[in-house]
């Protein structure tokens, strides 16, 4: 592939330019080892892309189980197969959980958790710890990437001090940049191969090294600066965040209004420009949606500015699972039923349809909300056998035979394919309906379904 570089004037001397040459050198002869620190939903297929372009790969990770279940060919997400995992073991794929091994990386690239804390700032502790084990082993000649989501300014005001503790300096011995990862976990459309991606850096010669890294595996779209990169990412991620919290207070008005919101919405999108459909549901969830925002408002507030949609938009998203836990108890005494002891069914737990991720799931906080009034609550979802709810574990439930008669209600709150809708409705005394799943069961069961 081409590697296009942006016309922004390059820091530095002739020494450094042949110096970062000779690692981009052995990029476009495939002689370069890449080292992936993170083997979770970002490293994994990002390893799988790097291996299937011909490149060595190291996975390091800490996870004593990932590393097992790697170092046998086998797949711990329900979204990568085992034959994938298998395939990268017989391109020479490795993993290690020993820092020193990552020393024999030409390329080193960080695919680590960036939570919030629970008053929404950002919690880059896995960025330092990852950022601290490689400043032990970094050599000249490297090249270090950031593909965690952050605010604008962590990679050269967190990682690269970090970094520049080992003596040597970013810019001039190792090359410093930052490419924000874009996965969609069981999007079976795009994947990392077929997702342009971000690259920025703060001189010419590591964009330049950088990119012709990422050109291996996909189309590059460079960007001026680290920052800028940063920025790209959160905007991408605050656009998702704040059109779903309007596509929710929509609904909110619209059912107000005796109108089906999804109805509006499916209407709406056969407009061929002008509109992007976004779906209201039970809030948001996963490593991305419900986090990255606050990063970008976190970074706003320090700098004296403000985001007020961001911030309007956290508030809606936060109301959603109580305002389901609402809906539920009304149609519960509506039929003359009282939350307490109430046995009711939580289907689907996952944050998004057909993958295993219960990060951040909403489902959690209905299940809490849920308990609080006395509620009896039960999960089932086949591709989360287990749920951490507050200090409680909790195990899907067997839904075959007549189980389903034996709840009071369901309330869908992820829509897996895999989910038998119509014989939900059927066998199921009330169902709750977050994401609009039983929309095309049989007629006839319609007054059992409440749209929430």
């Amino acid at each position: 592939m081409n590697v296009h570089i942006p016309t922004v004037p390059f820091r530095g001397d002739d020494d450094l330019v042949s110096n970062f040459q000779v690692l981009t050198r052995k990029i476009l002869q495939r002689e370069a080892v890449i080292g992936v620190v993170g083997m979770g939903y970002v490293g994994l297929p990002l390893s799988e892309a790097f291996c299937s372009a011909g490149f060595g790969v190291i996975g390091f990770d800490l996870d004593k189980t990932r590393l097992a279940s790697l170092s046998r060919g086998s797949s711990y997400l329900s979204h990568f197969t085992n034959a994938r995992v298998a395939a990268m073991r017989g391109r020479g794929f490795a993993v290690t959980a020993s820092p020193d091994v990552l020393a024999r990386a030409d390329a080193l690239l960080i695919c680590v958790p960036t939570p919030i804390t629970s008053h929404n700032a950002p919690d880059l502790s896995h960025v330092v710890e990852a950022a601290e084990t490689l400043a032990a082993v970094l050599r000249p000649g490297q090249l270090v990437v950031l593909e965690s989501t952050t605010f604008p300014g962590a990679t050269a005001e967190v990682l690269k001090p970090i970094l520049e503790r080992s003596g040597l300096r970013a810019g001039r011995d190792f090359a410093l940049a930052y490419s924000p990862e874009r996965e969609d976990p069981g999007n079976r459309t795009f994947t990392t191969a077929s997702i342009p991606k971000i690259v920025g850096a703060d001189s010419e010669a590591e964009r330049r090294v950088a990119c012709a890294l990422y050109d291996a595996i996909t189309v590059t779209v460079p960007v001026s600066d680290t920052r800028t990169a940063e920025a790209v990412k959160l905007t991408e991620n605050v656009f998702r965040f704040v059109n779903i919290a309007l596509a929710n207070e929509l609904k909110v008005s619209f059912e107000a209004l005796g109108i089906d919101v999804w109805e509006v919405i499916h209407a709406a999108q056969t407009k061929p420009f002008g509109y992007m459909p976004f779906f209201p549901g039970p809030g948001v969830g996963g490593h991305c949606i419900p986090v990255d925002p606050f990063y970008l408002a976190w970074r706003a507030r320090a700098e004296g500015a403000s985001l007020k949609m961001v911030e309007l938009a956290g508030e809606i998203s936060r109301a959603m699972p109580r305002r389901v836990v609402d809906k539920t108890l009304e149609a519960l005494a509506a039929r003359g039923r009282s939350p307490i002891a109430a046995h009711i069914l939580v289907v689907g737990v996952a944050y998004k349809r057909n993958i295993d991720d219960t990060r951040e799931t909403p489902a959690r906080d209905i299940i809490e909300i849920l308990r609080s009034h006395g509620a009896r609550v039960s999960y089932h979802d086949p591709l989360a056998p287990e749920l951490v709810v507050g200090e409680t574990l909790m195990l899907s439930v067997d839904i075959g035979g007549g189980a389903l008669a034996g709840f009071d209600c369901a309330i869908i709150v992820t829509d897996h394919d895999a989910f038998d809708y119509e014989r939900l409705v059927r066998e199921t005394p009330l169902v709750i309906d977050t994401r609009n799943a039983a929309a095309k069961v049989d007629t006839a069961l319609a007054a059992k379904i409440v749209k929430a």
